[in-house]
């Protein structure tokens, strides 16, 4: 048989000290979990009462009695992970801004740099997006030269051709008047 994790009477009085104070329901039903499994009652109990899978509930009991309190409560939401606010960002990107105004090329390497260095956090190597992203919010855009083929002619080769082109369409002009004469 399995072993049951055990919940002593100092930690649930702490438990339900907290569910006092808290105003979060989604951190509430964890709560009334470890409640329940204190007081004994089964874990196919509990997910009826509380609407989690059993499976579920057994993972909030041995993460709180491995880790304690503090992971059950714990704001776990990964997204938004904005170091900076929007003014900030912006103060960030003013020099750069100047720069790129006075004509010389800005790179993103001195940007990361100085990304990194006002928020005291390294950027990997796989999160390049992070700095790129924080460009396309204050309106910053790639602007490279227009491309050119290796083999194209000369600009003195495309006029010749033109005029070329023109000779030959003034003949061509001048032959289907004669003919309808």
């Amino acid at each position: 048989m399995p072993k049951r994790h055990q919940i002593t009477t100092e930690q649930l009085a702490e438990i339900e000290k907290l569910r006092i104070k808290n105003r979060d329901k989604n951190k509430e039903k964890r709560l009334k979990v470890l409640v329940l499994h204190a007081k004994g009652e089964k874990h196919s109990l509990i997910a009826d009462k509380t609407g989690f899978a059993a499976t579920y509930i057994s993972v909030i009991v041995s993460k709180f009695c491995k880790h304690g309190l503090s992971s059950i409560v714990a704001n776990s939401y990964k997204g938004n992970r904005r170091n900076l606010s929007f003014e900030e960002e912006k103060a960030l990107l003013e020099p750069f801004r100047v720069a790129a105004a006075a004509g010389n090329v800005v790179e993103i390497s001195a940007i990361k740099a100085a990304y990194e260095e006002l928020t005291g956090t390294i950027l990997e190597d796989n999160n390049k997006g992070q700095i790129y992203r924080v460009l396309k919010r204050h309106g910053w855009r790639k602007i490279m030269p227009r491309s050119k083929h290796p083999n194209k002619a000369t600009d003195e080769v495309i006029e010749a051709s033109k005029k070329l082109t023109m000779l030959s369409s003034m003949k061509w002009k001048i032959l289907q008047a004669d003919e309808s004469d």
